[in-house]
């Protein structure tokens, strides 16, 4: 199992919160997650488009690690490896949804200018 070269220093639920789904990748890879029941690696990477190998395999251990996702092997020629939510993954969700919500309307005007919707976010939509 993947181990943290060094140990968190966690000083409050926020930093917590953040150190779980934080970050450029984490909320991502939650939000592909959320609209899959299951996926398979490469279709996560092709949703996400600019992520590394690397990073995502180290995103999916850190998810795997703090509960957030399954990760399912099949013992079968080719390997076939499923990721999905978890019951402390879906839970995530809603406040991932406040925070697009809160995102949005704090920079409306700037973010349809320069950025395309997100296809995660908009399933994520109540």
């Amino acid at each position: 199992m993947y181990q943290p070269k060094m140990e968190k220093e966690i000083m409050c639920p926020i930093e917590y919160g953040l150190d779980i789904f934080g970050g450029k990748w984490k909320s991502r890879i939650l939000c592909v997650l959320s609209t899959n029941e299951v996926i398979r690696y490469n279709a996560i990477r092709k949703e996400l488009g600019n992520i590394t190998d690397a990073v995502l395999a180290s995103m999916l251990k850190e998810l795997i690690a703090d509960g957030l996702i399954n990760r399912v092997q099949h013992n079968e020629i080719p390997p076939k490896v499923e990721y999905s939510l978890t019951k402390k993954g879906s839970s995530v969700l809603p406040i991932l949804q406040s925070i697009c919500q809160w995102s949005r309307e704090q920079t409306e005007d700037e973010i349809e200018k320069r950025l395309p919707p997100c296809r995660s976010c908009k399933q994520l939509e109540m």
